[in-house]
C-alpha cells in the first residue's frame, strides 16, 4: 500500500450502499503516483499524492 510522502495520505474504507440498502466493503484509493523528485539537492524515487503535486509542495525532476 503506497502512501504520500508529504501528507500521509493513504487508501480509506468504505461502503458500497445499492437502492436496496444492501452494503458492501469497498476501497478508496488516493490517486498516488510513484515519481523522481528533488529533495535536499539530490533526487530520489517517492510516493507522491497528485493534489500535492498540484499544490507545489514538491519539485518534479
Amino acid at each position: 500500500m503506497a502512501v504520500c510522502e508529504i501528507c500521509s495520505k493513504k487508501r480509506l474504507i468504505g461502503n458500497n450502499v445499492s437502492h436496496s440498502n444492501n452494503r458492501r466493503k469497498r476501497i478508496f484509493g488516493a490517486n498516488i503516483r510513484h515519481i523522481k523528485i528533488k529533495k535536499a539537492g539530490r533526487s530520489k524515487k517517492a510516493y507522491i499524492c497528485t493534489s500535492c503535486l498540484k499544490a507545489g509542495k514538491v519539485e518534479k525532476i
